[in-house]
């Protein structure tokens, strides 16, 4: 099974996380008791979050007790206060350099970013933060004008819906496509299968 751990934080955007987590559970779902995904919320603490818009939800485990991750999914929103949080920034180089794949959803690629000062590949966020991405991380190759970037280890999205559209991608990498066109099918999502 894949640990899947979707890290949040207040004013995180809701569908960055909560588009994700549908994918992967219902994937799971699709599978029966073969239940390929276990997805699950990170917070820096156990105590409920307050997403944007006052939405609030209660994180499965914090950053100091949830089990071994697989794939890190760091959502996008109101990034800039764990820009300089340096207990998460610790967390998030300490897991990316732990799992087999980073994934971030809209501006999640700033917290990577800032956290892993050593990543330079090709990634994107969305539209409305590409300026500011490019101005603030030149090392990196920012793409516009698509719904995810897949360097390999290192899968990056644009905003908001686009992280479904990375997240069943995610599903064809980590399983089989057949699985992620038939999560599409049952979440009645266009899914945009290429980049």
């Amino acid at each position: 099974m894949v640990n899947i751990g979707i890290f949040i934080y207040r004013d995180a955007e809701v569908l960055d996380f909560s588009g994700p987590f549908e994918v992967f559970s219902t994937a799971s779902r699709l599978c029966g008791t073969e239940s390929p995904f276990s997805v699950f919320l990170i917070a820096e603490g156990s105590e409920a979050v307050t997403a944007r818009a006052g939405y609030t939800v209660v994180p499965h485990y914090s950053i100091d007790d949830h089990p071994p991750l697989d794939v890190l999914i760091i959502s996008g929103g109101v990034h800039t206060q764990q820009m300089t949080n340096e207990k998460i920034l610790a967390w998030v180089k300490q897991q990316s350099e732990y799992v087999k794949l980073t994934a971030t959803v809209c501006t999640g690629i700033f917290i990577l970013a800032q956290a892993v000062e050593s990543l330079s590949c090709s990634v994107t966020t969305h539209w409305e933060d590409i300026n500011d991405l490019k101005a603030m991380f030149s090392r990196l190759d920012v793409i516009q004008g698509v719904r995810w970037v897949d360097e390999g280890s290192i899968v990056s999205s644009g905003g908001i819906s686009a992280g479904i559209d990375m997240s069943l991608h995610l599903v064809s990498k980590l399983h089989r496509e057949n699985l992620a066109v038939k999560t599409a099918r049952q979440m009645e999502f266009a899914w945009v299968r290429s980049a």
